[in-house]
């Protein structure tokens, strides 16, 4: 069995938390390809090295005095490697640093560097094959991942070593510059030596024990997510839910290979496992909820506009020359609501009303602003009847006026606009009804 274990900045933050992750790797023979990430905060009041990264790089490139930055990043390392009691001097590489950063090798390179160089000393720990990510991860000269050609190369390069470090965040393009993916990347490379090993789990470690039904921010202590699908876990992150990178599902999903999100602080939590599919019932009728505000709605009315041919595509061809992207669209006989984000429509209001009277001569337009979209996911929804129908009554009986509701034909989510003012009552509500009643 392989297994590739990817850990957060949270989880390598010092020398203690780089035990835990040790404890964690050497208790399993299979956990045979480590992603780190740079060192992240050790508490509320630290600094993210990333962060230091790219502050002695912006002033090292351009003359100013860095010294006092350089200085506390390579205080951290060296502070894990006394911590951890290895025999191992960075001089050497903290020195080609400092050369690259006065002769601006570029912010991707400062950013990179976290990651390099925990993933040195966690090679000497563990006592892996250290292989470089700028040796094996490609992009092109504009910066587009080279997805089939990292393949073959990693899968060519891990198959001579038994166990390696592989850093996460960055690979390189044709000119050996480095280039990073965006932040919380390393995700992604953990994904990406998943598909090339035809790894059997990966195992993404942080400081949570996996995905909650919703954000204990609005609900507090909210049950975990044992089990969920690829599909449930794009709805979610689509609507604001967060502990993946959502381009590190792709890799892993076309080969079928599951996720586990797990936590580095109770390693014995069973966290969340990410599959294609499963025959397993889920313990609650819904997986998760999530959502965001700041939505307005543009509602277009004019009779007999289902019998006119084009009438959708003129209007959103509207939305397009403005330069702006639409959420959702639920629509009636004589009415199309269109939701978009209200931060990138009222600089263009006047222009797409305008736009749409010229387009398709409706009978009125009526906008309304401040609203939030809440998603209701989950793939048990499918054999449940009346989800809806609970919805609404949580939500009447919260005194939540619902404002638009919008089912996908894979009857896998349901999207309710509701006022700002009204999201995290609704959320509540929501969650009360199928998890807390249900418990």
């Amino acid at each position: 069995m392989k297994k590739v274990v990817k850990f957060g900045g949270s989880s390598l933050a010092s020398a203690k938390q780089f035990k835990k992750a040790g404890d964690i790797i050497r208790a399993d023979r299979a956990r045979r390809y480590v992603v780190p990430s740079a060192p992240g905060k050790r508490n509320k009041n630290d600094e993210k090295v990333t962060d230091l990264l790219y502050a002695c790089y912006d002033a090292a490139s351009t003359g100013a005095p860095y010294g006092k930055i350089f200085s506390r990043i390579k205080e951290r390392y060296n502070q894990i490697i006394e911590g951890l009691e290895l025999n191992l001097n960075l001089d050497f590489e903290f020195d080609r640093i400092e050369k690259n950063f006065i002769a601006a090798a570029g912010r991707d390179y400062a950013a990179s560097r976290g990651e390099y160089l925990n993933g040195i000393i966690m090679s000497h720990y563990l006592g892996y094959d250290f292989i470089d990510a700028a040796d094996v991860i490609f992009f092109d000269e504009n910066g587009t991942f080279l997805s089939e050609k990292t393949n073959a190369e990693l899968a060519e390069r891990l198959s001579h070593s038994e166990r390696a470090v592989i850093p996460g965040f960055y690979g390189a393009k044709p000119d050996g510059s480095i280039h990073t993916f965006s932040r919380g990347g390393s995700d992604i490379t953990g994904s990406i030596v998943a598909r090339a090993i035809h790894a059997d789990l990966y195992e993404n470690w942080t400081d949570v024990s996996g995905f909650l039904v919703t954000d204990p921010r609005l609900v507090e202590n909210p049950v975990p997510i044992e089990t969920i699908t690829y599909k449930e876990l794009r709805e979610l992150a689509y609507m604001g839910a967060s502990v993946l990178h959502e381009d590190a599902i792709f890799p892993v999903r076309r080969e079928g290979i599951p996720i586990n999100i797990r936590n580095t602080n109770r390693p014995d939590d069973p966290g969340t496992l990410i599959v294609e599919s499963t025959c397993r019932k889920p313990r609650y009728v819904i997986t998760g909820i999530a959502g965001k505000k700041g939505f307005c709605s543009i509602t277009i009315e004019k009779a007999m506009m289902n019998s006119e041919i084009g009438f959708g595509r003129k209007v959103l061809d509207v939305f397009e020359k403005n330069g702006i992207s639409f959420e959702h669209m639920p629509s009636g006989i004589d009415t199309m609501t269109i939701f978009v984000h209200q931060s990138e429509f009222q600089d263009y209001e006047q222009s797409v009303i305008a736009g749409i009277h010229r387009a398709v001569q409706p009978d009125s337009i009526e906008l309304e602003s401040d609203l939030a979209l809440i998603a209701v996911v989950g793939r048990g929804m499918k054999s449940a009847r009346g989800t809806a129908g609970r919805i609404f009554s949580a939500l009447a009986h919260a005194r939540v006026n619902v404002k638009m509701i919008d089912q996908g034909s894979s009857e896998l989510n349901i999207i309710i606009g509701v006022k700002n003012d009204d999201f995290e009552t609704a959320v509540r509500a929501i969650y009360d009804i199928f998890i807390t009643a249900d418990r």
